[in-house]
């Protein structure tokens, strides 16, 4: 088969793409046809790992049709088209074949694409797993989504607009129409505009009740300056200081999302769940009630273009690349 190897920890633009040998499943495993594969930031920013055996081969997302499955796989057969977001340690995505770990297998409803489906996984599930699973959004009724113009934005308002809520999310001025139509009713330009200032305004001095960071430590930390009392703040690129909140006065919940460690944590019922989440959105996109963002579809040969264009932080919605 043909796959993208990364050979000693490079970084994406040294990554070949080659003939290696196809796996072969274990008694848990399923092996997979890749149809389609996501292109996400972890992809270009993850390319050490001491668990890796190299060359290995990179992508953490993919969908496809089962070929064959392991002994002990009873609930998935050759044939069907599947979504899944893959371990991380494990050889990944960007290759004409896949084993997987069957237990976060999504099964993909006939009228979701394969393009379609690769498109809410990792950046799917991670706005699922904050924003749903995490947070308390009972009675809440302000959220800030930072990045709203990236995937991982773009499903975290859509998810909050079905939850009830009001959103404020922080994009580029040539990004407010697109955020706005996903339905946000605040953009905020992060580059010409005092965020916490406009937030506090908009919230009538109380702060958002619920935000959702995935920039970084640093903003992250700003966050709490922009959260209402008991307010809740999640993650995914870095915690906040929290010793700049002084003891038992903002009283904030503060929540870590961490998709891959499901796989880390070799926890059951915590690997079955990223199939769980997975199942929920393709249900969303097959009843028309969530956009899967996807933006442009690339060949699987011009993947590392996709990642390096990805990097540099100016893309829209999804990269798909298909096989």
């Amino acid at each position: 088969m043909k796959a993208w190897l990364n050979h000693a920890g490079d970084t994406v633009d040294q990554w070949t793409f080659e003939e290696v040998e196809t796996p072969i499943p274990d008694e848990k495993q399923v092996l997979i046809r890749v149809q389609a594969a996501a292109l996400n930031p972890v992809d270009y920013k993850a390319t050490k790992n001491p668990a890796w055996t190299y060359p290995h081969i990179p992508g953490v997302d993919l969908t496809g049709i089962v070929e064959q499955v392991g002994k002990d796989v009873t609930d998935i057969e050759p044939g069907d088209r599947v979504a899944i977001h893959t371990n991380l340690q494990k050889n990944g995505a960007f290759a004409e074949y896949a084993v997987v770990d069957a237990r976060a297998l999504a099964k993909i409803p006939d009228d979701v694409s394969f393009t379609e489906a690769a498109a809410i996984l990792c950046a799917g599930m991670t706005a699922y797993e904050a924003i749903v699973q995490k947070m308390n959004t009972t009675g809440k009724e302000t959220i800030l989504i930072h990045a709203g113009a990236g995937g991982v934005g773009g499903i975290g308002i859509q998810l909050a607009k079905r939850l009830g809520l009001s959103v404020a999310t922080t994009a580029s001025t040539e990004n407010h129409d697109w955020v706005k139509n996903l339905g946000a009713d605040l953009a905020i330009d992060y580059k010409k505009e005092n965020v916490t200032e406009v937030i506090r305004d908009w919230t009538n001095g109380r702060g958002a009740d619920l935000i959702f960071n995935t920039v970084g430590r640093d903003e992250a930390t700003a966050d709490f300056g922009r959260l209402a009392f008991s307010g809740q703040l999640a993650f995914i690129a870095g915690g906040p200081d929290q010793s700049v909140v002084k003891p038992f006065t903002l009283s904030p919940s503060v929540h870590e999302v961490a998709l891959a460690a499901a796989y880390a944590s070799e926890d059951d019922r915590a690997i079955r769940n990223l199939g769980h989440m997975a199942n929920e959105l393709l249900k969303l996109v097959s009843a028309k009630e969530l956009d899967p963002l996807v933006t442009e579809e690339i060949p699987a040969a011009d993947i590392v273009k996709g990642l390096q264009r990805l990097s540099e932080r100016h893309v829209r919605g999804k990269i798909i690349a298909t096989f």
